[in-house]
């Protein structure tokens, strides 16, 4: 799983107890002390939350990511909960807006489109479709069996070939695109 970034702007207070407990919460722990250097960390970070002790400015793109903390006493899980309901919702927000080659895939609804057609897909299908646009390389049937299906390389390779057959159909069906999954001799490719 990939850690999260927790930016804290000016409140070090805040970033001492997060520091502690930063590998509970499965977090990079980043403090700024203005604005400018705030914006530079950020351009390097893909899921991240800041926290500040005042508002910030519009030069932050992504104001859904910012928590203000503007009363006292802080109640600690109540930020916790503030933190990961940002968090979840930058996830749902990436899920519902991911792309291959020039098809838009919604995670969420498990529907994956183009220009006007869309097409739904089973929860198995996208998971072969991330497993090899993750991989950038020909994975074999062997490897699919054991990585999505969950079986071991001893048995039946024919669902695995089925499976991805009966996409590929479905891929050409509605979008005319017989190389949206290309079968090769070492494998199957998402490029």
């Amino acid at each position: 799983m990939n850690k999260s970034s927790l930016n804290i702007l000016n409140f070090k207070t805040l970033y001492n107890i997060f520091f502690e407990t930063k590998n509970l919460h499965n977090l990079d722990l980043y403090q700024y002390h203005n604005e400018n250097d705030l914006i530079e960390g950020l351009k390097k970070q893909k899921n991240s939350v800041i926290i500040s002790r005042v508002q910030i400015s519009n030069k932050l793109v992504n104001q859904k990511q910012i928590i203000v903390i503007e009363y006292y006493p802080l109640n600690f899980f109540t930020l916790i909960d503030q933190i990961n309901s940002k968090f979840l919702m930058q996830q749902y927000d990436f899920q519902s807006n991911y792309e291959i080659k020039d098809y838009k895939v919604d995670l969420n609804s498990r529907i994956i489109s183009r220009k006007d057609k869309e097409l739904k897909l089973t929860q198995r299908e996208i998971e072969v479709v991330l497993f090899l646009k993750k991989n950038n390389q020909p994975i074999n049937v062997n490897t699919l069996q054991k990585e999505v299906w969950g079986y071991s390389e001893d048995l039946e390779t024919h669902t695995v070939e089925t499976h991805i057959y009966r996409l590929r159909k479905k891929l050409k069906k509605i979008f005319d695109d017989e190389n949206f999954i290309e079968s090769l001799k070492e494998g199957y490719l998402i490029k």
